[in-house]
């Protein structure tokens, strides 16, 4: 099956209402369809946080890297080697109440589940983790990445990258929209897809845009001071991973200074450009196995 097929059969399954708390059922069957998809490449942990005195659930998947990916690390004060650091790439798979969440974020978990098949098939040179994070929608001290964060310890990541709202494309004249200062700087076609990092990721910011660039329009901005000199890039699950100094980027479409629907009841599956997501899904992998 192509790719695009494959991201619209995923997006069929996630797009529905699905707040954690207001739509239970949903909540439930989309966590499910995930677990079962990734489960198809490997095993699938769960990351389990209390919120709010309920249970919700991280659901991770890991990769190994492929087997000439380059020379291992070794320890001054051990003889076994060290393994490469992983690639985080993660996902929220919530919505907000009363919307279907087509963009926000069916896309990107979307584009995850096919990233897992894709680096499983032909692996990168780094290993790659996927986590489906729960709670995004909802408060930072909440939000599931902010608890998986957490759970690392310093464990080290080669690069986190927030895939976050993928799929809305458009082409008209005056259609993307800036925080203040920004304007003079990016296109005002909201026809491109943005890669939002911090400092430490300006090598990768460029590598990643020069390979995306090959599939469609790619812009990107350093984003200083963990994003607090202008705080709409930290509106996603990479905010954290800024936070406690990790190497993190956020993958978007920009959200509602483009996508008219954000938060909406129609956020829906007709209001997407398949085309543009499925260049964002095929940038990525390009990208990410050159890092």
């Amino acid at each position: 099956m192509p790719l695009k097929e494959r991201l619209y059969t995923h997006l069929v399954q996630i797009a529905r209402d699905r707040d954690p708390y207001l739509a239970t059922a949903g909540h439930f069957f989309v966590r499910e369809y995930i677990r079962a998809q990734l489960a198809q490449w490997g095993t699938v942990e769960t990351h389990t946080f209390q919120a709010q005195g309920m249970e919700f659930q991280n659901l991770i998947l890991n990769l190994p890297a492929r087997s000439d990916g380059g020379k291992t690390r070794f320890s001054l004060s051990k003889a076994s080697p060290m393994p490469k650091p992983p690639i985080l790439i993660g996902a929220h798979y919530d919505a907000v109440p009363g919307s279907p969440g087509a963009d926000d974020n069916a896309t990107g978990v979307a584009v995850l589940l096919e990233l897992a098949r894709l680096f499983s098939v032909e692996p990168a040179r780094y290993p790659i983790r996927l986590v489906a994070f729960d709670l995004e929608e909802t408060s930072y001290d909440r939000a599931g990445s902010t608890h998986y964060a957490h759970s690392l310890q310093g464990e080290p990541l080669r690069l986190m990258l927030s895939l976050e709202m993928l799929g809305y494309c458009d082409q008209t004249p005056g259609s993307q929209r800036y925080p203040t200062g920004l304007q003079a700087f990016y296109p005002d076609r909201g026809n491109f897809i943005g890669l939002i990092g911090n400092l430490r990721t300006i090598p990768d910011l460029i590598r990643l845009s020069r390979q995306m660039r090959q599939c469609l329009p790619c812009e990107w901005l350093p984003a200083g001071k963990r994003g607090l000199i202008v705080p709409d890039t930290r509106r996603s699950d990479h905010a954290v991973f800024w936070d406690k100094g990790y190497r993190a980027l956020m993958v978007t479409d920009t959200s509602f200074l483009r996508n008219p629907h954000y938060h909406k009841s129609s956020d829906r599956l007709d209001t997407l450009d398949l085309a543009f997501l499925t260049n964002v899904c095929r940038g990525l992998v390009r990208g990410l196995q050159q890092l």
